[in-house]
């Protein structure tokens, strides 16, 4: 009878020791899934929608020429005093060098002087060449492919930079020749810089964009817009959430992709973070880009 007694009171206690586990373990998992269920609403950077230049461009190279230079040769042993040129600015008028013979060197136009020497046996061994180039405006002479004689046309912005500078400078071109180069099926064009700050030197290579059909079209990032098939949207912010908007796609430039129908100038999208909302889920913005 005690034994009997023994072992419904071990069953018992095997039970309850059972049913505990079960109660727990059930318990703790709703606990842990009330807990993580509800996801917290994923940060977002958006940016408010504005109009954007875009165009189509023509890249090509051509080397910096002064608008204008003199070129006087002298003979060393016939300056007078000290020679100072290398660098100087000089107008129209200045003395460039006096001579032993009280003879002058005299500016014919406005700009910088500098100086080369001159190989043994060209102008004798003690000669140099002073140059003086007018530096305000930079000449580049460019050749373009002839398919595009249609579109060439004196006043068209170009866009000039280098790799020795960190920013561009700006021109347009100032004349197109009236006819095609048959030995290379390029066109000439002449396109004028502006350099009033004289940071362009003769000689140098530049990159040459040729800009145009340039237009003002709504432009978002290029970050913002999700292709998926013949589909492409965006997400617009509204209010908390999103909503997922189908666009029509245009030109894309610098990272930018005008937008033709779909998205309005003013409006606020989501342009990183993308990949982490979906149609009406809330956000939260943790950033808002400048224009």
């Amino acid at each position: 009878m005690k034994t009997t007694n023994k072992i419904k009171t071990i069953l018992v206690v095997i039970f309850i020791v059972i049913f505990s586990t079960i109660a727990a373990r059930h318990f703790v998992g709703l606990h842990f899934k009330k807990k993580f269920s509800v996801r917290p609403p994923p940060g977002v950077i958006v940016k408010t929608v504005e109009k954007s230049t875009f165009y189509k461009s023509i890249e090509t190279f051509g080397t910096a020429i002064p608008q204008n230079s003199k070129i006087y040769r002298i003979k060393k042993d016939e300056i007078k005093g000290k020679l100072d040129i290398e660098g100087r600015f000089v107008k129209t008028g200045d003395v460039i060098a006096t001579l032993k013979n009280d003879e002058q060197v005299i500016a014919e136009i406005e700009g910088r002087l500098g100086k080369r020497e001159i190989a043994q046996g060209v102008l004798g061994t003690d000669s140099l060449i002073i140059t003086l180039d007018d530096l305000k405006k930079i000449i580049i002479d460019i050749k373009i492919p002839e398919n595009f004689v249609n579109i060439l046309k004196s006043g068209l912005k170009a866009e000039i930079s280098s790799t020795a500078f960190d920013k561009s400078f700006t021109g347009y071109i100032g004349s197109v020749s009236s006819r095609v180069d048959p030995s290379t099926r390029s066109i000439l064009a002449r396109v004028i810089v502006d350099n009033s700050k004289f940071k362009i030197i003769p000689g140098q290579l530049l990159a040459v964009k040729i800009i145009y059909d340039e237009i003002e079209q709504i432009g978002v990032p290029e970050s913002s817009v999700t292709i998926q098939g013949k589909t492409t949207f965006i997400y617009v912010v509204n209010g908390e959430t999103v909503d997922k908007t189908n666009i029509q796609i245009g030109k894309r430039n610098f990272g930018k992709i005008s937008v033709l129908d779909g998205v309005s100038e003013g409006d606020k999208i989501v342009v990183e973070g993308v990949s982490k909302v979906r149609d009406k889920s809330k956000i939260k913005i943790i950033k808002q880009k400048n224009r």
